[in-house]
Order: C-alpha cells, then sequence, then structure tokens
C-alpha cells in the first residue's frame, strides 16, 4: 500500500470526477502524487487562484493494482515521445467523452515549464525531437497518478 496525496482548497469527501476540469495531461480524471511536497504545492497554487487555504487529502492505494488485469493502466516511465502524443492527445481533445479508456495514468506531469515547450512544438516552432531534446535535460521531473474512472477511484482509501 501506497500513500497518494491530492492538494486542493476542499476536503473531499466523494471523488467527482465530472468536477475535473477537462483537457488536463492525461484527461478529465483525479490526479494525485506520492510526493506530498508536490501534492502541498498544488493545493498552495489553488488556493492562490480560487482563494481559501490549502488543504491535503490523503488515500491509501494497493499499487499491486498497477500489474494486475483488474484496471486498465498505462505507464509513463518518463519524458518519452508516446508520453508526449498522449499528452497532446488530452490537451486537444475537444469531444465530451475521453480521448482514452485507461483507468490509471502514471507518468510525468507536463508542469509550466513543460507547458512552455508544449506551445513552442505546438505553434510549430520546435520539433518533437527538439521538444524531447528540451524536457530531458529539465531537472525535478515529477510523476502524477490519473484515475479516471469509477473503478479506478473505488480503489482509493480515503484516510
Amino acid at each position: 500500500m501506497i500513500k497518494l496525496y491530492h492538494g486542493s482548497v476542499v476536503k473531499i469527501e466523494k471523488i467527482d470526477i465530472e468536477k475535473s476540469r477537462p483537457n488536463k495531461d492525461f484527461g478529465r480524471g483525479f490526479y494525485l502524487s506520492d510526493d506530498e511536497q508536490q501534492a502541498w504545492r498544488m493545493g498552495e497554487l489553488k488556493a492562490l487562484i480560487d482563494g481559501g487555504e490549502p488543504i491535503m487529502n490523503v488515500y491509501e492505494f494497493d499499487e499491486s493494482l498497477m500489474k494486475s488485469a483488474e484496471l486498465k493502466v498505462l505507464v509513463f516511465d518518463g519524458y518519452t515521445r508516446e508520453w508526449a502524443d498522449f499528452i497532446f492527445l488530452n490537451r486537444n481533445n475537444k469531444l465530451s467523452v475521453p480521448a482514452h479508456d485507461f483507468d490509471i495514468v502514471y507518468g510525468p506531469i507536463a508542469n509550466d515549464r513543460v507547458g512552455v515547450q508544449i506551445g513552442r512544438y505546438e505553434a510549430g516552432d520546435i520539433t518533437i525531437g527538439q521538444f524531447l531534446h528540451k524536457l530531458k535535460y529539465m531537472k525535478g521531473i515529477t510523476f502524477q497518478y490519473f484515475f479516471g474512472t469509477e473503478k479506478a477511484i473505488s480503489k482509493l482509501e480515503k484516510l
């Protein structure tokens, strides 16, 4: 079992995917981190944007489920072409339905610095190769867990 953290400005009693914004890195879903400080920084950012005070929501998750046949899981171990394609797919999804059918996705966060490079790539200022090359030398790669289905969310235990 691992602890996963979700920084917010609200105490979450019941996870509601519909409250998540669309067009995020891995699509509309519930995002968590195993890095408590990273999750706290997200809560602080939300407090700056939306007002209120940061709150930490903590969950327990059986990470053996990441390798079981019970859930459809996608894992990105780093900044790869496949990861970039997946980010672009989700961020540019104009449909009201998800762009993929994974229950859980684990991979790097496309933070603000990455977002700048995404914008440069989408504008045609750099190639996909240049995009990935620039990301390779960024420090502080942080990973995130995406829970995108009710089935996946049912595997989280609120602490």
